[in-house]
């Protein structure tokens, strides 16, 4: 499950950004000035912070390799998911910004900064392990 998961989020993500990078030439509102799809590049990493040289390349590679390994040790089938979430998230945007220097972003909602489908699959997957965390705590205190 966490290569089907990994995979899967992969795909979508890239097919997204490919589909960005060709169509997307002005902002087309879903929601008025609320919410709707904006082109937008991101050399940095989450929310746009950026470091100084290749600190941002080693750092990157760091958490990837934290990552892999954390999601090769996932013991229940919800972790494995999550984890393949994260990974295939984290993986597109590793390949958007080897294609040309930075990630691009689409997704416009409210004063949020502006994100990807990459993003929406890491924010899920930590979502999912959070939850399945509370849920192993409560249980334990019973």
């Amino acid at each position: 499950m966490l290569f089907l998961a990994t995979t899967i989020s992969l795909i979508l993500s890239l097919l997204a950004k490919l589909a960005a990078d060709t169509f997307l030439t002005s902002r087309i509102s879903v929601l008025g000035s609320f919410a709707g799809f904006q082109y937008a590049v991101n050399k940095g990493v989450a929310f746009s912070i950026t470091f100084p040289g290749y600190l941002q390349n080693i750092l990157i590679t760091i958490a990837l390799l934290a990552l892999a390994w954390a999601a090769w040790h996932a013991k229940t089938l919800l972790n494995r998911i999550a984890f393949g979430m994260i990974l295939g998230g984290a993986l597109a945007n590793v390949a958007d910004r080897m294609r040309d220097g930075f990630v691009t972003d689409f997704l416009q909602v409210g004063t949020f900064p502006i994100f990807n489908v990459a993003d929406s699959c890491i924010t899920i997957g930590v979502v999912l392990l959070c939850g399945e965390a509370i849920l192993q705590w409560s249980r334990k205190k019973q």
